[in-house]
C-alpha cells in the first residue's frame, strides 16, 4: 500500500498548573479548549486539548497536567520549540504588540532559517514560536475566541527535535516515515546545524526540524516541555499499515490504542524523541456538540462508569472571569 503522512496531527506537552495553562492558551493565545478529558494512562491527570473551532487534526496543542513532574531540561532527545501558525507578517506584528501589552516575554520578529518567526514562552517556560504560514490554508478559528479570526493561530507549523543521533533520526523520518530533506542551516556561533524535513505538500504543518548540536547534552521531558509529537494518518487501514512498517524497521512500537477521539500508536526514534501516529478521526465532536466543546469533563465510554472516582481525583480548574 502506498501511504503518506500528510503532516503533524498534534503536539503534547506537560503542564504543572492546569488552571494557568487554560488561561494562557485560551486567553493569551486565543486557542479554543476543545476537549477537557483525562490522560487515559493516568486517570489522576487532565488531558487538555487546544485547537481551532473543532480541534481539527493539525491544529492541536495538548497538555498532560502533571504538577509533580520536575521542570523540563533542554537538550538531546527533546522537542522544542513548538511553532504555531499565524496568517502572515501583519499578524506577527499584531502579536508582537499583543504580547507586549500582556507582558509576555518574547523575542523580536526575525527571519530565521527561511521563516519569519516571533519567539515566546508560556507561563511555565514552554518554548513556542509564532510563524508566518506563507498563506498555506490552516484551521478555522473559533469565532468566540479572545483573538480576532484574521490574527488567530491556525495550527502547528513545525516542531524542532534536538537529537542525540541526528543521522538516525533523519533515517527514521526519510526512510521509514517518508519525509524528504527540504533545507539545512548552521546554528549561530557554529554550535551545530538544523536540517528541515517535510512531508505531504510541505510547508506549514508538515515540517520537522532536526537540530544536531556540536556538543550534545542529554535533555529531559518535564513541566514546560514537550512529551511527544503526533503525525497524521487518514484512516484505520493506513494506521495499521504504519504499525507494521514501524515494527518491521526494528523499532519497539505499541499496539494500536483506541483513544476514542482517534487511534494511536507510539514509538521512540533513535535520537530520543517520542513519536505518535494518530488517525484523523473520529474527532472531538464524537461525544460533545461543537458549540459546547471543552466546557465539561469528557470521558470516553470505556471510562464513563468510573466518572465519580475520576472527578474526585482531579483538581478543579479555576479560570477567573476576564
Amino acid at each position: 500500500m502506498d501511504i503518506e503522512i500528510p503532516g503533524i496531527h498534534h503536539v503534547t506537552a506537560i503542564s504543572g498548573d492546569a488552571s494557568g495553562n487554560v488561561r494562557f492558551y485560551t486567553r493569551t493565545l486565543g486557542m479554543r479548549l476543545v476537549k477537557k478529558t483525562v490522560n487515559q494512562d493516568d486517570l489522576s491527570a487532565y488531558h487538555l486539548f487546544y485547537g481551532d473551532e473543532t480541534g481539527s487534526p493539525g491544529t492541536e496543542v495538548t497538555f498532560f497536567d502533571w504538577p509533580r513532574n520536575p521542570s523540563a531540561v533542554p537538550g538531546a532527545g527533546t522537542i522544542a520549540p513548538v511553532a504555531l501558525r499565524v496568517p502572515g507578517a501583519d499578524a506577527l506584528a499584531w502579536w508582537e504588540e499583543r504580547l507586549d501589552d500582556l507582558e509576555v516575554g518574547h523575542g523580536p520578529i526575525e527571519e530565521r532559517d527561511g521563516r519569519t518567526v516571533l519567539s515566546l514562552t508560556d507561563s511555565e517556560g514552554q518554548r513556542l514560536e509564532l510563524v508566518d504560514d506563507r498563506g498555506v490554508p490552516g484551521g478555522h478559528p473559533w469565532d468566540r475566541a479572545a483573538v480576532p479570526p484574521e490574527r488567530a493561530i491556525t495550527g502547528v507549523h513545525d516542531v524542532t527535535i534536538t537529537s542525540a543521533h541526528p543521522e538516525q533520526t533523519a533515517a527514521v523520518l526519510t526512510r521509514l516515515l517518508g519525509f524528504r530533506k527540504a533545507g539545512a542551516f548552521e546554528l549561530p556561533g557554529g554550535s551545530g546545524t538544523v536540517t528541515v524535513f517535510e512531508t505531504g505538500r510541505g510547508g506549514a504543518g508538515a515540517q520537522v526540524r532536526v537540530v544536531a548540536p556540536r556538543s550534545p547534552s542529554p535533555g529531559q521531558a518535564g513541566v514546560g516541555g514537550v512529551h511527544h509529537v503526533a503525525f497524521r494518518t487518514p484512516n484505520d487501514e493506513e494506521h495499521r499499515e504504519w504499525r507494521e512498517r514501524v515494527a518491521a524497521a526494528g523499532l519497539s512500537v505499541t499496539p494500536v490504542i483506541d483513544r476514542y477521539y482517534f487511534r494511536s500508536l507510539y514509538f521512540r526514534e533513535p535520537g530520543g524523541a517520542l513519536f505518535e501516529i494518530a488517525t484523523d478521526g473520529p474527532g472531538f465532536t464524537a461525544d460533545e456538540p461543537a458549540d459546547t466543546l471543552g466546557e465539561h469533563l469528557a470521558l470516553p465510554p470505556f471510562l464513563e462508569a468510573r466518572r465519580a472516582e475520576i472527578e474526585a481525583g482531579l483538581r478543579p480548574i479555576e479560570v477567573r472571569p476576564a
